[in-house]
């Protein structure tokens, strides 16, 4: 029979409050034992699961931080497209001018400051699209890629089939991103 007069340990009952009632030991027999390594067994799949919870995250963190960080590069690297886009008819319409102008004229007195002017503005637009990563597709001699040229048009020719042997209009890449295809004039075999 208990004693029920003995002094309580109320530090000990506090400190067993919050264990679970199968890992107390009662004074019960093996079988209670059996019910700790379980609770321990399991206790510890929990731990494990818990672990990989975490290494999943961190991994998913990290991935996240990458996407976004190249998210941000290629921001900074194509924010330009739209407006290079829109200046590449600039760029042609110079070309189509000093083209325009008869050979006569660019010795003429009255036209060579005008001719030297246009010519100069189309040096200064070629190096400042070389300063942002603009520059112009290879295209004439070149085989038919549609990776980066639109063939309009084939025209009878000596060269090997599918060789651009004429240019309607310039391609343009910017860094590693096709910016516009060159329209071209491919090669095929005379009749």
């Amino acid at each position: 029979m208990e004693n029920t007069n003995e002094p309580r340990d109320e530090a000990a009952e506090k400190e067993l409050a919050g264990v679970p009632e199968e890992l107390l030991d009662n004074g019960e027999d093996s079988s209670g034992e059996d019910t700790a390594a379980q609770t321990i067994a399991q206790l510890e799949a929990e731990l494990e699961a818990a672990k990989q919870d975490v290494l999943y995250a961190r991994a998913d963190t990290q991935n996240v931080r990458r996407r976004l960080e190249k998210d941000v590069q290629d921001a900074r690297n194509y924010a330009a497209t739209g407006f290079a886009r829109d200046i590449l008819s600039v760029a042609d319409n110079l070309v189509r001018a000093i083209q325009a102008v008869p050979g006569e004229l660019r010795e003429d007195n009255k036209f060579k400051g005008l001719v030297a002017g246009i010519e100069a503005t189309q040096r200064e637009l070629d190096k400042v699209f070389g300063q942002h990563g603009i520059t112009r597709v290879a295209a004439m001699g070149m085989p038919l890629d549609p990776n980066q040229h639109q063939a309009m048009m084939e025209i009878p020719s000596d060269a090997e089939p599918g060789t651009i042997v004429q240019e309607m209009q310039a391609g343009y890449m910017i860094k590693d991103r096709l910016l516009r295809p060159a329209m071209v004039g491919v090669a095929k075999k005379p009749d």
